[in-house]
């Protein structure tokens, strides 16, 4: 396979598009809510960066733990049985809400800016939408 073969491939998997005979080696990496989450979390990441140093221990560490646990708690729970995958699923929805809070704490302190925080709330609101629609399509009742 060509190298810009091989980029075709991981691009199409990072849109949800999978390439003719392409395998996925865990089920929740097929998962639009878990890519998104992923990429919500490396946005996080690179954003924290430009937070002061005084915070490494405070805001920073809570929210990067808070945002990589939505991906975390999506790719276990998805290796249990459904009731416990649910489970799983909203203590991925508490993480997004803590999230929510941080960046509310982080606008007030001018660590972000408005912009920021609206499109960082946004993003997180259509993850829980959709943690709550995998959840939904669960059936366990």
């Amino acid at each position: 396979m060509t190298v810009s073969g091989k980029q075709s491939m991981v691009r199409s998997r990072e849109f949800g598009v999978r390439s003719k005979g392409a395998s996925v080696g865990f089920r929740f990496e097929e998962l639009v809510v878990y890519r998104r989450s992923i990429v919500f979390a490396d946005r996080i990441y690179s954003l924290t960066k430009s937070f002061p140093n005084d915070e490494k221990f405070g805001l920073i560490s809570q929210i990067r733990r808070a945002t990589v646990s939505i991906a975390l708690n999506i790719a276990e729970g998805s290796s249990r049985k459904k009731k416990d995958f649910a489970r799983f699923l909203d203590i991925s929805r508490g993480s997004a809400h803590e999230c929510v809070a941080i960046l509310s704490i982080s606008l007030m302190q001018k660590y972000i800016d408005k912009s920021v925080y609206n499109e960082c709330k946004n993003e997180l609101i259509e993850i829980v939408k959709m943690l709550s629609g995998l959840k939904k399509s669960l059936n366990i009742d």
